[in-house]
């Protein structure tokens, strides 16, 4: 069973990197492989909509993206941790998110597979719940199956995350839950 986790951050080791690597230690202490993709690392751009990928399996503008894909499609779960910037989702992880359509166009790859989503904001209510949305709104599209937190819509942390003693706690129920909803789909 493979869980890839995604950093939706363009910050180097900031808390959604930090929280990442909670998730590893995590997941493979319960028997996951874990593979991260840190979009702090990459540049993808935005999708231009050319409708290349409308009759093709890829991106023909995009080579980082089309790997990122093709981490996608061997996952069996796909983390997504993200700040919230301006109530929504990083810029970098909404153009990673734009380019997983060539996944959906061609036979719904995504589709099926466990989802689940954590959002760190500046304050309590920075924003993470509707941040959790537009990532399980995504994850919707593509036809996945999203996990909670066992209470609300997912991991909401503020702030800095290492002192957030609820936020943390949110980010263990999520953990939970994910490796939980993944192992009933291997049973």
């Amino acid at each position: 069973m493979k869980v890839v986790g995604i950093s939706g951050s363009p910050r180097r080791n900031g808390n959604s990197e930090k929280i990442l690597r909670t998730a590893e230690i995590y997941f493979k202490e319960q028997g996951f492989d874990f593979e991260s993709v840190l979009l702090s690392k990459t540049a993808i751009t935005p999708c231009t909509h050319c409708d290349f990928c409308k009759k093709n399996d890829f991106c023909n503008q995009d080579e980082t993206a089309n790997s990122v894909n093709n981490t996608l499609m061997k996952a069996d779960a796909i983390l997504v941790v993200t700040p919230v910037y301006f109530g929504g989702m990083t810029g970098q992880l909404k153009c990673l998110a734009d380019k997983t359509l060539p996944l959906r166009r061609n036979g719904f790859q995504l589709k099926g597979k466990a989802g689940a989503a954590i959002a760190v904001g500046g304050s309590r209510n920075g924003g993470q719940e509707l941040t959790l949305q537009n990532v399980h709104a995504w994850m919707l599209v593509h036809g996945m199956v999203i996990a909670g937190d066992n209470s609300h819509f997912g991991g909401t942390v503020h702030n800095p995350y290492d002192d957030d003693v609820s936020g943390n706690e949110t980010v263990h129920g999520t953990l939970q839950s994910l490796a939980d909803l993944v192992k009933r789909f291997n049973e």
